[in-house]
């Protein structure tokens, strides 16, 4: 646990730096790109997603679950994994004009060669990434995304500057992957090999099929609002949309991987230890909401001046969708540790159960709500989310035995302390000009929500508490080291 709980911090501070960098970019960018040549890129980056489920096919889920790594099985997985996504880099390149006909956008073509290019040099990196993930090797991730982050943040807005639009974004990525595979290299695990086999191939490949329903499941519903939308609005609405998203999950840009970090190495451990997952995944989601739904209902209520401060008047028209894609994302979080748990009892295909329904939902609820109008499909989408949940419920309940008490126990003081925040926030709005810039109004009130978020914390005592308590007496001790300097 507290190998983990180091690492888990290391992967906050280095992701968060990353979500930084990555979001002083994409604000830059908003600025120098249309709404349509982002909407361009998010509609290409929905099936360069799908195919990233094929290309890893299960294989760094496989390195991080398998209890008994060998040499063999590490080779084969190498195999699996080049031989896929290469695969997958030929497909795509090839299939790009097909499915920018598909969706009567041409402009899609380049952007989806470049990006099929990266799949090139994924797998010299993925490996090597799934095998530290299982060390709980996060020191040495940070110096990969540091690499990788400084380097697309860097060539995205030097590239926009220089006139490439959307094509900026897709060079950009490019780079990232080949900065990110050569960071790997001297720091692959001791005993790692370098050449592929395909003896043990078939292990690999059974787990990878399991992995890949619920995975496959995932990215075509992640990909349906951007298609569906591109279809019956056109691509300015999805940059819109694209953006409101985008603002709803800047909580989860901030805590990046750390949410799920080491999740199924750890839950796996435990199972194959024969103990129970209920109380590692009340706790998981007892902390996840204790922070997460305060930031989320923030957002919904602060929603026009973060998009105002972030990405300029240009952009509001994406404001309605924020309230249904927050309460989206608030029934999201309270299942995010379970299809690691699935996969950590070895059924991973069950997760796809859930997306498969709310996939359908969507699909159903677009086409018969949509008005032409971005509000109406965010709410679509919302429904649509909360059609699944009584499917969820019952398979949690069923498989790993964390029932509806259970559930409601990890969430009821985290819903207290939303609330608190969402009263004292506005009570602040209240008090504040409206003629104050949206900038102004937000560095006002983000000082007083954090104490109020902590005094929440206390006054419910949640479980987040001591977590908060730990992490700021590693800090002063950290500081304490640092003013220590030799005379």
């Amino acid at each position: 646990m507290s190998k983990l709980r180091r690492s888990l911090v290391i992967n906050f501070f280095s992701s968060s730096g990353a979500v930084v960098l990555q979001f002083i970019a994409s604000v830059i960018i908003a600025r120098m790109l249309s709404p349509h040549e982002i909407g361009v890129f998010s509609m290409t980056v929905v099936f360069v997603n799908i195919a990233h489920i094929f290309r890893d096919f299960g294989v760094s889920t496989y390195l991080q679950r398998e209890p008994n790594l060998t040499e063999e099985k590490m080779r084969a997985a190498i195999g699996v994994m080049f031989t896929s996504s290469w695969i997958i880099a030929i497909s795509l390149f090839f299939a790009s004009d097909l499915i920018a006909r598909a969706l009567d956008e041409p402009s899609m073509v380049p952007v989806m060669q470049v990006l099929a290019i990266g799949f090139l040099f994924n797998p010299f990196g993925s490996v090597t990434h799934a095998l530290l993930s299982r060390e709980f090797a996060a020191d040495k991730q940070a110096y990969v995304t540091a690499a990788g982050t400084i380097s697309f943040c860097v060539s995205s807005v030097a590239l926009a500057a220089l006139g490439f639009g959307k094509m900026s974004l897709a060079w950009a990525n490019l780079i990232n992957i080949v900065v990110c595979g050569l960071a790997y290299i001297p720091l692959r695990p001791k005993g790692l090999p370098w050449l592929p086999s395909f003896r043990h191939w078939r292990d690999v490949v059974h787990f990878g099929m399991g992995s890949l329903i619920a995975s496959l499941a995932q990215a075509v519903n992640n990909a349906v609002p951007d298609i569906l939308l591109g279809k019956l609005g056109g691509a300015r609405l999805v940059g819109l949309f694209s953006r409101a998203n985008s603002t709803v999950t800047i909580f989860t840009y901030v805590a990046g991987s750390t949410v799920s970090y080491g999740a199924v190495s750890y839950l796996s451990q435990s199972h194959h230890r024969g103990e129970s997952l209920v109380p590692v995944l009340r706790r998981s989601t007892s902390l996840l909401t204790g922070v997460g739904w305060p930031a989320l209902a923030l957002t919904a209520l602060l929603g026009k001046d973060i998009v105002l401060a972030l990405y300029g008047p240009t952009w509001l028209e994406g404001v309605p969708a924020i309230l249904p894609l927050t309460i989206a994302a608030a029934i999201t979080m309270l299942f995010t540790y379970t299809p690691h748990a699935f996969t950590a009892i070895g059924r991973p295909y069950l997760g796809a159960a859930p997306l498969v329904v709310t996939l359908l939902a969507r699909i159903g609820f677009g086409y018969y709500l949509f008005d032409g109008t971005l509000i109406s499909f965010s709410w679509a989408i919302m429904l649509a989310t909360l059609v699944a949940v009584p499917i969820m419920l019952v398979q949690q309940s069923h498989y790993l035995h964390f029932g509806s008490r259970h559930l409601f126990g990890a969430m009821r003081k985290s819903a207290v302390v939303t609330v608190i925040c969402l009263a004292a926030t506005e009570g602040l709005r209240m008090l504040l000009p409206q003629s104050i810039p949206a900038l102004a109004r937000l560095a006002i009130i983000a000082l007083p929500l954090m104490g109020t978020w902590y005094l929440a914390l206390r006054v419910v005592q949640h479980e987040l508490l001591g977590e908060v308590h730990h992490l700021w007496a590693a800090l002063k001790a950290r500081c304490g080291t640092l003013r220590v300097w030799p005379r």
